[in-house]
Parts: structure tokens; sequence; C-alpha cells
């Protein structure tokens, strides 16, 4: 049976299919009663399940392609961040952005809301410009910024709701370099005295905390290396090289001794040629509008030992404000609450609900592809463009063949 990366979900679809060719892939989707995509399988929720055929795109051909008069790159939809930074290294390019984990696939991390972080970064799915799709008929319709507009910002978080994404074309920046350096020992109480200064330390920030004590027992600072070293006050070097989880190996995290490297050899808290593979864990992670960051990371310190009874490590980051309908970041500068479980399911889904309620009274949104147990009515509320977003999928999927149990959970009233 084919199952998720962490082995927590076990596909129902009647069929796994592996097309080797575009044409292939819409005679597929013509021919389907149900189908779903599925990416790098790195989702912990069901959002790629289905109940009829379940197409893997890591057989189609990866189609790197660079636009030297836009500066964009067209790219197939199973390519993994790690293997497009590497092909936009030969002309001197990168993306704004990167997820902490750099062997998740374009197409899955974009359609699901995966962001990085910074308090200036958009999250991945910001550098979309265009996108193609195969439709519930089998044909091929592209959308892009330039031409769809509003619609377009509708289609880039899209859950797979309007069809099989093949191919996105994303904006490039030149090529930047960047300096890690790890801190530690910062109390919660000079993280919340001091938030805007510690998130805007360096490019990208990122606290770890096991939540044991009221304190980030590492900080993360990726500083653009033109900038210098980054540094905060209220924290000391670290001695050695360190893992997020503590415990663990850091031999697989990218440097972190302050030498400028690439972008994607630092954005990143693990080395491209690194592959995950053990899946021992769960996720989850709350979105919350930045406003109200003190008062999220004090209804977490109240929740101190019932979250760190099945936590490995808890980090916390920030999201500059989008337009993407679905992005957890729409229309809002945000702090991301990502957790990282034991695997236990049993254990944790009360403690997720213990969290949801502590932060039921700010606004959360849950990322769509990790565990949660917030009832659809919630979610649709915290979203301004869900009705449009419904609109658009029963335009584009009327009968429901990208549908599957956890859309119908959520876009049914």
């Amino acid at each position: 049976m084919r199952t998720n990366w962490a082995g927590n979900l076990t596909f129902s679809a009647a069929r796994t299919h592996r097309p080797a060719s575009l044409p292939e892939l819409r005679t597929l989707v013509a021919g389907s009663r149900r189908v779903k995509a599925l990416g790098s399988g790195h989702s912990f929720s069901d959002i790629a399940d289905t109940d009829g055929d379940l197409v893997e795109l890591s057989a189609l051909p990866p189609e790197f392609a660079f636009d030297s008069a836009t500066g964009a790159v067209r790219v197939g939809a199973a390519v993994r961040y790690a293997e497009l930074a590497r092909e936009l290294r030969a002309y001197g390019r990168a993306l704004p952005n990167m997820a902490s984990l750099p062997h998740i696939s374009v197409a899955g991390s974009v359609v699901t809301g995966t962001h990085g972080s910074g308090d200036a970064n958009g999250g991945l799915g910001t550098s979309v410009r265009a996108l193609e799709l195969v439709t519930a008929d089998g044909e091929i319709r592209t959308l892009s910024r330039a031409v769809d507009g509003d619609r377009f910002d509708g289609a880039v978080v899209s859950l797979g709701a309007l069809g099989i994404v093949t191919h996105l074309t994303l904006d490039t920046v030149p090529a930047y370099e960047v300096r890690q350096r790890v801190f530690t020992g910062l109390e919660l109480a000079d993280a919340a005295a001091h938030f805007d200064a510690v998130t805007g330390a360096a490019y990208s920030v990122s606290l770890f905390t096991d939540w044991r004590a009221p304190r980030f027992g590492q900080v993360w600072l990726k500083q653009l290396a033109e900038a210098g070293d980054p540094g905060i006050p209220w924290a000391r070097p670290a001695a050695r090289p360190m893992h997020p989880v503590p415990g663990m190996d850091p031999a697989n995290c990218t440097a972190q001794d302050g030498e400028p490297g690439p972008w994607s050899e630092r954005l990143p808290h693990f080395r491209s040629g690194f592959v995950p593979s053990s899946g021992e864990e769960l996720q989850s992670e709350y979105l919350v509008p930045r406003a109200h960051a003190l008062a999220a990371l004090d209804a977490l310190a109240e929740l101190r030992g019932t979250i760190a009874a099945v936590l490995q490590v808890c980090e916390v980051r920030t999201v500059a404000a989008d337009r993407l309908w679905l992005s957890p970041a729409y229309g809002r500068d945000t702090v991301a609450l990502h957790f990282t479980w034991i695997k236990d399911p049993a254990a944790v889904r009360p403690v997720l609900g213990a969290i949801e309620a502590a932060l039921a009274p700010l606004d959360p949104r849950p990322h769509w592809g990790k565990l949660f147990t917030t009832a659809p009515d919630r979610i649709r509320a915290a979203y301004p463009r869900m009705a449009d977003f419904r609109a658009l999928v029963e335009e584009t999927d009327p009968a429901g063949k990208f549908g599957n149990a956890y859309l119908r959970r959520l876009l049914s009233t």
C-alpha cells in the first residue's frame, strides 16, 4: 500500500500511476472518475488522497527552461527545490526564498501554501508568475499573473482542486550569498520584548524551542553576505554546530560557521545532498497575524507541559503578507508556529485540540498539508476569499473530478 513520507497516512487510491509523458497524463486524467496528484509525499494530512487514481509526477521530464529576457524559469511540477537551485546556479540566478527542507517538490509546496522565512519574504507561491495544469477534460490550461490577475491569485494555492499542475514559471533574482550563524539561550521574555529586533536581525530567522522551559534553545540567523555577520545581544553564539531537534546529529544541516555560501545552501536548514527518509515524526503548523505574535507565544507558554510531552521541536518564523487567496499569509504579515511531534497520532491529537483552543481568539490558519483538528467552518471563516475560491472550483471542475474527502470537508457548507 502507498503511504505518505511519514507513514501516518495510507492512500486509499484504487490505482497509482506514474505517467512518463504529458500526453499520457492528459489521457489518464480525461478517463478518470476521480484523480489526484502526489508530489514528494511530505504532506501529513489527507490533502492528496483519493478513492480514484493517484498520479505520481516524478516520471515526467523535469523541463528546466530559463528566459534571460524576463529572468523567469519554467520547470516541471515534480522538480524539487534542490534540483531547481542547481539549474539556476548555472545562470547566476536564485529564488528569493526557500523552505527549510530543499527536497520537496515545487508544485506540491506551492499548492499547499508552503513558505520559507523572513520578515520581508513572501511564501513560495509568491514567486509563481504562471502555471499550467491539466483540467478535468484532459486539456491544458495556462494561467498567468499578467493575464489572469485576481483569478490567478486564486489558482496558485489551489489545494489540487483545479487540476493537476504540470509546469510552473517562477520569478528569479540575481544569485546571492548568505551567512548562517546559530545562537542559543534566548529567553522567551527577551524574545517577546524584542520580537521585531530578533526576527529582523537577518534575512531569514528561525527560533526553536522544545517548550520544556520558556526559552528558545536555538536561533538560526541567515543573513545576506554583504550585510555582515548577524547577531542578537540577548543570546550567545553556539559553541558547536547544531541540529534543530536537540540530540540529533547536525552533520546534515547547512553550514553554521558564518562563511558565505550560495543561497540554496544556507536558506534551508538541511543540506541538499541529504535526503531525509525516516519519517519518524508528525507535523502541524498554525499561522497567526504578526500583530498577535506575542499573544500566541504567551498562549503556547501556558501549555508548555502539555506540548512538551509529545514534542520534538517547535519552530517560529515570520512570513510577509501576500495576495494569494488561500495562502496562510493572505492579507497579513504572519508568524508561523510549526510543531514537529513524536510519531504517536493518538497522543498528539488532543494536544492539537488544546493548541487550537488557545490560539482560537488570535485568528490562526492551519497549514493545509499538516495535521490539525480545526473545524471546517472556522477555517473557511479565516479566509476572506474562500467563497470566491469555492466558485472558482465549481467553475473549473464542476463534476468534482479533483475533489476528495479533504476538499469536501473544507468546501461544503
